[in-house]
């Protein structure tokens, strides 16, 4: 009788188990890998984070410090000081027991999170305001410009953010949570100095923009602990008494309702939005090589962002273009995903567009003319000041007659700048090359009959020997 194949064998045992057994042990690998409950510590956790909730003392100075230092670097436009800052920040205890008291039922913890909450929140308006009401610098910058309206970026950066400090809470070691908190600082932060910038400044639309993108971030971080607490099945609040259990679920379902409906609500108006920005800015771009607008220049745009009816408005310059044409492009808008969108165009009347557009031309050769006449005017100034010669051919001669150790000179008129004060002063200054080294009296000779002699109050005496081979 043959001996059985032992590759045969195999073949069979695949066979049986098939392609279901295979993916059950692959899933069973991944699961293990990115477990989150292999090294969680539920009761460590809630622990930790009730600990971080109070918000007194040195807590205090540390948030008002955090919050100056990030006021700063939004005044002068620093990244790196606003990362700095959040590297100090102790912003996301309240935020985060917030969440963990909805995940867990606990009624007490949410009353000392909101209040340990609004605490920060005032403590830090208050910090950046009485900043930026001292501060010397008080136009807007970029950094300050993005914490005035949310994007769904905001949202993002919140909700991951959240993700984060509550994963890195839940482990049994903390070497994570410090960095957890910078991603959350990174939410926070910023939003909170830029109200106290519009709180500042009087700008009321800065405040408002700024504190709705610091609400919204704050809810999301609270839900993404609320919804990583379900996850890891933290353990309920037990209550003695089932009406009281119930009265606090009802309560905090209303409270989370009432926060997390119009928040949920305004994240998906903000998706909505940049989506429709993304979509007419990749409009615009095509219209730059549309056949239609081929004697046509595009001089202006804007967009506008509504629920009902978004527009875009484009003014041209050149050869009107015709209802038909307006149209087509009209009916272009649903390709690029703008749909409720209308097309404003705004351009010269028929008949009189060579007229519009000459006055245009001219308009801007007006314009450049101007601004050629200032640089001129600038270029005359910065010579006067930098570059201004004084005659050295007759002094020359008479330097020739007194110091025959000299080799060569020239005088001119320099800017100088006091690295310390940041001041400048122009110095009228003599470089002098001299054959051989000279001596003390000869440089003071040389400085004092100088200034005799080119009437002047001040001068610098720049000297340098030759060098010889």
């Amino acid at each position: 009788m043959d001996e059985p194949n032992v590759n045969t064998q195999k073949d069979n045992m695949i066979d049986k188990k098939g392609l279901p057994y295979i993916l059950r042990y692959v899933s069973v690998i991944v699961k293990r890998f990115i477990s989150l409950h292999l090294d969680s510590d539920d009761k460590a956790t809630i622990k930790r984070i009730e600990e971080g909730i109070e918000f007194r003392g040195a807590n205090v100075w540390i948030l008002i410090f955090a919050i100056i230092i990030a006021s700063v670097g939004l005044n002068v436009n620093s990244t790196a000081v606003i990362i700095g800052a959040m590297l100090i920040s102790p912003l996301m205890g309240p935020i985060m027991g917030i969440g963990l008291a909805v995940g867990i039922s606990d009624n007490q913890m949410l009353n000392r999170s909101l209040r340990n909450f609004a605490s920060m929140v005032v403590i830090s308006i208050m910090a950046s305001t009485l900043y930026f009401f001292i501060s010397p610098l008080s136009d807007a910058q970029s950094e300050l410009l993005a914490r005035t309206r949310p994007t769904i970026y905001d949202v993002l950066i919140a909700f991951f953010g959240g993700l984060a400090g509550i994963v890195a809470h839940s482990r049994k070691g903390e070497k994570i949570t410090i960095v957890s908190g910078v991603a959350i600082a990174t939410a926070l932060m910023p939003p909170l100095c830029t109200a106290g910038y519009g709180l500042a400044t009087g700008q009321l639309n800065f405040f408002i923009g700024a504190f709705y993108l610091f609400f919204i971030n704050s809810f999301f971080i609270a839900l993404a602990t609320v919804l990583i607490s379900y996850y890891l099945k933290f353990p309920k609040r037990a209550f003695l008494d089932a009406q009281k259990a119930k009265k606090v679920k009802r309560y905090i379902y209303i409270f989370t309702t009432l926060v997390g409906v119009p928040s949920i609500f305004m994240a998906f108006n903000m998706i909505q939005e940049t989506s429709f920005n993304s979509n007419a800015i990749r409009f615009m771009n095509d219209l730059e090589t549309n056949p239609l607008l081929e004697n046509v220049q595009i001089v202006g745009s804007s967009r506008e962002y509504s629920r009902k009816e978004s527009t875009i408005s484009l003014v041209l310059v050149g050869k009107p273009l015709g209802e038909d044409q307006i149209e087509n492009l009209q009916k272009k808008l649903p390709e690029f995903g703008l749909k409720n969108t209308n097309l404003v165009i705004r351009q010269p009347i028929a008949g009189s567009e060579i007229q519009i557009s000459g006055a245009f031309m001219e308009d801007l050769y007006k314009k450049n003319t101007e601004l050629t006449q200032e640089i001129t005017e600038y270029k005359t100034k910065i010579a006067q000041l930098q570059g201004e010669i004084i005659p050295n051919e007759q002094i020359a001669k008479e330097i020739k007659t007194q110091f025959n150790n000299i080799c060569s000179f020239s005088i001119s008129k320099m800017l100088y700048t006091d690295i310390q004060t940041l001041t400048t002063d122009t110095i009228p200054t003599a470089y002098v090359l001299w054959e051989q080294e000279p001596s003390e009296e000869d440089m003071h000779r040389l400085e004092k009959w100088l200034q005799v002699r080119l009437n002047l109050k001040r001068l610098k005496l720049s000297n340098s020997i030759r060098q010889t081979e």
